[in-house]
């Protein structure tokens, strides 16, 4: 019962990434075509360039989770591996216009993302029940 119902949640996310990914960069061309560099204008760049980055990276993220994954990850675990480095380029995005960026930031940041990663794997496998099979 749990096989069949798989394919339609991966449908879902193959869905979501198409919506999230055309969404957000038809808003940032729209963004960077029609309007001026004001306050409003750039969190609506940051919130629609999360949302590209995350839609555009989903379908990479699934296809190395299948590639190199033990087993095959639920949806949810896909989408939050393909939100870290959006976050990752919409921080640095907002440190770079505030000219704050150094290689050293973004990569202390990517160490701290991939950390965090790291434990929430931990926890997962933690909470692990052989018996339910989960």
């Amino acid at each position: 019962m749990q096989q069949e119902t798989k394919p339609n949640l991966l449908l879902g996310l193959d869905l979501a990434a198409a919506v999230l990914a055309v969404v957000g960069w038809l808003g940032v061309l729209a963004l960077w075509l029609f309007t001026v560099p004001t306050a409003d204008a750039r969190w609506l760049f940051f919130m629609l360039g999360l949302s590209a980055m995350t839609g555009t990276l989903l379908p990479v993220v699934r296809h190395l989770n299948r590639r190199f994954g033990r087993a095959p990850a639920p949806a949810h675990v896909l989408l939050r591996r393909a939100l870290w480095p959006a976050l990752l380029a919409a921080i640095c995005a907002w440190l770079q216009i505030a000219r704050t960026l150094t290689w050293e930031i973004a990569a202390l940041l990517a160490a701290i993302f991939i950390f965090i990663e790291w434990l929430l794997e931990v926890r997962e496998r933690s909470r692990w029940d052989p018996d339910s099979g989960r």
